[in-house]
């Protein structure tokens, strides 16, 4: 073990408190676990005295979009121009930013079609700095982590987590550990955080052992946890919201389907979506939706066959590796984000997340796997009558295209379902594939080739 402080350092802010979401104990600090004292349960951020110190709506409103037009690196990031959402800073250059946030929201004309949904938009958080949702969480986190004096951070990761750990930790001077399961993540995203200089770890064992560890770890030495039960990340992973909805001029949509895996990012925003309401921003909630991979599908069989009452763990399985997480830690609070917002939960198959992807491609947008079940779970959300045509849909994109390009050329090639129980299936697919050409080298052998795509 590296020469670590033997003191941990306490993490303590007056301008808000920590609250167990199981039985609403408030404290002014957390354990390195960040769970209650009490109970057990996981914790959240609370302001206590917000709705009493808060500027008003239209003044919130007015200074976010005035940042936009500053030069200040703090309001360059698109998570703490919103600073008035998210735990108080003693100096705003404690912050460690890499300009995350500030990402788009596209209109799919085409998914429109095929959906049946006119008005359907993808917010693409892949589009981050390090190519995923974790930067907008991680911004946040690592500066805490730095405030109270911590030099090493760590994570148990499928991937992006590790990516965006290790780059916010290398901006701000921190070590970084990175746990993650052997040959269960994409290399693409195992490279970033080797570069990043992060400590990488591959465990023999799947994510949840990952964190079983992690978890260990954190309660013998001063290593400050990055997972998403830290609540500084959820913190900073609401401000999607608060962007969603100033692009959208503060109309909410009708609904907002994101991916779901360990469920921090969608409590995140079921979260933001209740404040929003609470403080004036926003009249109405949108219905939040999680959607799953049938086979990581731990949250769909916790409402199906427990009522939401206990987890049903799984033994994940997926090539959609951002979700492949069958003990999801922050199940309790999605189960009550999706209470609160009326949502739904559904889950969809390998095959419909394949084909997802390449109609969320063919609109010349690019995401990883896990976003595309946004996507697939549209479609039967709309075929149950969940979701009315006449309605505004917005989708969360969690990760770029370029995190996961086997999956995509595998596909393309025709190679992703070869030998698996889905082959023929997949064969319904071909449409949608691109494989590369290969031709001699003449012009004739080109201007076949286009003839032939005009047919």
């Amino acid at each position: 073990m590296p020469n670590l402080s033997t003191s941990t350092p306490d993490v303590r802010q007056a301008a808000f408190r920590f609250r167990c979401i199981a039985c609403g104990d408030l404290s002014d600090n957390a354990s390195q676990n960040f769970r209650c004292s009490h109970c057990g349960d996981l914790l959240e951020i609370t302001y206590p005295l917000w709705k009493e110190t808060a500027p008003e709506a239209r003044n919130l409103k007015d200074a976010w979009r005035q940042r936009r037009l500053s030069q200040s690196a703090i309001d360059q990031s698109g998570v703490w121009r919103f600073r008035e959402a998210l735990p108080a800073l003693a100096r705003e250059e404690q912050a460690i930013t890499l300009r995350e946030g500030n990402t788009p929201l596209y209109e799919l004309p085409q998914c429109a079609r095929i959906t049946g949904v006119p008005r359907l938009f993808a917010k693409h958080q892949g589009l981050n700095p390090t190519g995923s949702f974790k930067d907008a969480g991680m911004t946040v986190a690592a500066t805490f982590a730095r405030v109270a004096g911590f030099r090493w951070v760590a994570c148990a990761s499928t991937g992006n987590t590790s990516a965006s750990m290790a780059a916010y930790a290398a901006r701000g001077g921190m070590r970084s550990l990175v746990l993650v399961p052997e040959g269960k993540i994409s290399w693409s995203k195992l490279s970033q955080a080797l570069d990043y200089g992060a400590v990488t770890c591959q465990l023999r064992t799947d994510f949840d052992g990952c964190l079983r560890l992690l978890q260990e770890l954190v309660s013998r030495a001063p290593v400050y946890q990055l997972n998403s039960i830290n609540p500084f990340r959820l913190e900073g992973q609401k401000t999607l919201a608060l962007e969603l909805l100033e692009q959208l001029d503060w109309q909410p949509p009708d609904h907002i389907i994101v991916p779901g895996g360990n469920l921090g990012n969608s409590s995140a925003i079921g979260k933001a979506l209740v404040e929003m309401r609470d403080l004036g921003l926003i009249s109405r909630l949108p219905k939040l939706s999680v959607i799953q991979a049938e086979g990581a599908n731990a949250l769909v069989r916790t409402l199906r066959e427990a009522a939401g009452k206990r987890l049903i763990s799984v033994q994940a399985e997926t090539r959609a590796t951002a979700v492949r997480i069958g003990n999801p830690a922050s199940w309790k609070k999605a189960v009550h984000v999706l209470e609160a917002t009326s949502g739904a939960c559904e889950q969809v198959s390998e095959i419909e997340i394949a084909q997802a992807k390449a109609e969320i491609g063919a609109e010349g947008i690019g995401c990883e796997p896990a976003s595309a079940v946004t996507l697939a779970g549209l479609k039967k959300l709309v075929k149950q009558g969940f979701v009315k045509p006449e309605e505004t849909v917005v989708l969360v994109l969690t990760g770029n295209l370029l995190k996961d390009p086997d999956f995509t050329m595998e596909f393309h090639r025709g190679d992703l379902f070869k030998g698996s129980a889905d082959e023929s299936a997949s064969a319904a697919l071909e449409s949608l594939r691109r494989p590369p050409i290969v031709l001699d080298a003449t012009l004739e052998a080109v201007i076949r080739t286009l003839e032939q795509a005009e047919k």
